[in-house]
């Protein structure tokens, strides 16, 4: 790895650690996305990145449950990963789908405030209308972003 690709894989790294993952998390998704062959081993992973083989295996493990990266199919046994299409798309529907337990503990919340606190039920009911609007603006985000991605993929076919 030359040094440029490396300042961009630790950059990555606090980019992701800033997201409450790990930096090696970020570290090792930077990196498939600019090596070559877009497809590394466990091996080659953890002798780029200078991280043992375990915890490149926990990471992309991790990376791979939640959908950032695949196992490549090979001939041998040995576990090869590449970067999915789409995977950041798919990370921000995780988390939004985490949000309906959010919208409804401030419903129970509010369930047992009643109408007799105003104050406190006004702060349960503003917590949970931004988060509703969240949830909404998200599903309409990322519908857009599917529309957006789909005329710049007909777009490059196109030329």
């Amino acid at each position: 790895m030359d040094p440029q690709q490396s300042e961009f894989v630790n950059r990555m790294g606090l980019v992701m650690d800033r997201l409450g993952a790990t930096r090696t998390m970020g570290r090792l998704y930077a990196w498939l996305m600019i090596c070559e062959p877009p497809h590394q081993s466990l091996a080659e992973l953890a002798t780029q990145l200078g991280v043992s083989k375990t915890a490149i295996s926990t990471v992309a493990r991790q990376l791979e449950m939640a959908g950032m990266i695949e196992r490549v199919p090979t001939s041998n046994r040995e576990h090869r990963y590449q970067v999915v299409s789409g995977g950041w798309a798919h990370v921000m529907r995780v988390q939004m789908a985490a949000l309906r337990p959010v919208l409804d503990a401030l419903d129970f919340g509010m369930s047992i405030i009643g109408d007799a606190r105003p104050e406190q039920r006004a702060r349960l009911e503003e917590t949970k209308e931004f988060f509703a609007f969240t949830e909404r603006d998200a599903d309409e985000f990322l519908q857009r972003w599917q529309e957006y991605r789909k005329k710049e993929d007909d777009h490059r076919s196109a030329g």
